[in-house]
């Protein structure tokens, strides 16, 4: 089961300015995108940020699935859904947002020892 349950997902939204999921429901190769926005809505994802803009772009020409997600340094990550597991987008969007705040983490000590 290349899905994982939204509980289990520990994803955190905090370094997390917008999510823009665009898809077409009626294509074949968009059930992990639309799993994936299912654990951008799960209440500890939601509570970690609750600034963070998610928007969802339902469209019905045949699209390819599409999720921008914009941080808040500026910075963007877009996964294309069509070719990618739950499990992947899930560890591509943690691992970025874990970084993001490490560097975060970094600056804040930096600026605490000067």
């Amino acid at each position: 089961m290349a899905f994982v349950l939204p509980k289990r997902a520990g994803v955190s939204l905090k370094q997390v300015k917008s999510v823009l999921v665009r898809f077409c429901p009626f294509e074949a190769n968009v059930e992990s995108t639309r799993n994936f926005l299912q654990c951008l809505h799960v209440k500890k994802a939601y509570t970690s940020n609750v600034n963070c803009d998610v928007k969802t772009d339902i469209k019905h020409d045949g699209s390819e699935p599409v999720i921008d997600v914009t941080f808040a340094d500026g910075d963007r990550l877009i996964m294309k859904g069509a070719n990618l597991t739950t499990r992947e987008m899930l560890q591509a969007f943690n691992s970025r947002c874990t970084a993001k705040e490490l560097v975060l983490q970094e600056k804040s000590q930096k600026k605490a020892n000067k």
